[in-house]
């Protein structure tokens, strides 16, 4: 069975423009939704960071989520600090938008309640070991009997075959994936990247499934399953460094800040800091020689092609150093500018954010309605006509029960 809801759902190979008005739109719990995903409804049982980050961004879009917790929580609510009212920044920061109902497997009612959700919803996303919902029969294979057009992603880190039994931790995957040897000054041990990358990108890897599959539902009226895992999203997510590998058989290795094919293209040293210039063509290094009074440089054939740059590069970098020490990053960075050079301070995140707030892009958002607000981060996508809303704040444990299980009073059960 398929979610009934108030959003007027498109029927397989139904036009987009045979929708309701967007003012018409509500989601599965009766609130007015104005987002491209508005009327799916996702059953969230993931929990740390790929599968919340995922689901946020399709909460963000639209989409009713119902976070399934066991009763102490996702584990994202004990990481501190840094904490906002007494509350982790780490869980504030990837589940908003999300209602919360707190089910303990153990307990046969509870998961009865699971598989009415999962029956219910469009979407089931989880991020259990492999294996480990089959005993509670929320397994793939357990839902599709009642619910046989779901979209089914399960999130894992190594995979269901030979990775099985090992734990999906970000920080596992950037070492054995090979990113802790790239990343780091050559002299010294290697280094984890400083936010958990891969979980990231397994979370947008996930929400591209997802859309996918629900757009082929919307064709088909087919559901299916959708694996993503930590490592095959590692190794496609380091793109030019695996790809040189398997088609050059060159093992990459620590560069510090350098760029293994293009220079320069790493933080310089001013009068007073350091400044990132990112010069990427012949083009823009000639303007980069004339902006710093050098433009002999551009045709000494040392420099004057790009992997003539990238091998002589130990040449090149001490006469750079000394032409930009004349000057402040501030300064430098002014002058880039105007000249149209590829180039950045190296900011820490409040600067970050300051700076993106200058650039008018409007990077901080308001989550919540009335009183009770705080901070977030804009999603990054900009619909014209379907915006990303921030209605709900992140849910405290098992805050939604009551709605919840009314909903599941309402929607079908096959």
């Amino acid at each position: 069975m398929t979610l009934q809801s108030n959003a007027a759902p498109l029927a397989p190979g139904a036009a987009a423009h045979d929708r309701q008005p967007d003012n018409a739109r509500r989601d599965a719990f009766g609130r007015n939704a104005s987002g491209p995903l508005a009327g799916i409804v996702i059953a969230d049982f993931s929990r740390v960071l790929a599968g919340p980050y995922c689901t946020m961004l399709l909460a963000d879009m639209g989409a009713t989520v119902i976070k399934v917790e066991s009763p102490s929580g996702d584990e994202t609510r004990a990481w501190k600090p840094p904490v906002f009212d007494g509350q982790s920044t780490y869980y504030l920061s990837i589940n908003r938008n999300k209602r919360s109902i707190a089910l303990d497997f153990g307990d046969p009612d509870d998961i009865d309640t699971a598989r009415n959700i999962a029956a219910g919803a469009d979407v089931v996303i989880e991020n259990f070991k492999p294996g480990g919902l089959d005993r509670f029969g929320l397994d793939y294979a357990s839902i599709t009997e009642r619910n046989p057009a779901v979209v089914y992603a399960s999130i894992t880190g190594f995979g269901s075959a030979g990775g099985a039994a090992l734990p999906g931790y970000d920080l596992l995957v950037q070492a054995m994936s090979g990113l802790m040897s790239l990343t780091g000054d050559p002299e010294f041990p290697a280094y984890r990247s400083g936010v958990a990358v891969f979980d990231v990108i397994t979370g947008l890897h996930a929400a591209i499934g997802v859309l996918s599959a629900l757009h082929e539902r919307s064709q088909s009226g087919r559901g299916q399953r959708i694996e993503v895992n930590l490592m095959s999203s590692a190794l496609s997510g380091m793109v030019n460094q695996t790809g040189g590998y398997l088609l050059s058989g060159n093992v990459p290795t620590r560069m510090g800040n350098e760029h293994p094919s293009i220079y320069p293209y790493e933080p310089l040293p001013t009068a007073d800091g350091e400044i990132v210039l990112a010069i990427g063509n012949d083009r823009q290094f000639r303007t980069l020689c004339n902006v710093i009074a050098a433009p002999e440089l551009a045709d000494d054939p040392r420099f004057s092609t790009p992997p003539d740059r990238s091998l002589n590069r130990s040449a090149l970098r001490p006469i750079l150093q000394e032409l930009l020490a004349v000057r402040t990053a501030s300064e430098w960075f002014d002058i880039f500018t105007e000249a149209r050079l590829p180039c950045a301070p190296i900011n820490d995140v409040r600067g970050g954010i300051d700076f993106a707030q200058r650039l008018g892009l409007e990077p901080v958002v308001n989550v919540g309605t009335g009183e009770e607000t705080i901070p977030g981060v804009r999603n990054p996508i900009t619909f014209s006509a379907t915006p990303a809303s921030y209605d709900l704040v992140p849910p405290g444990i098992d805050a939604d029960r009551g709605d919840i299980l009314q909903w599941l009073q309402s929607t079908p059960q096959a």
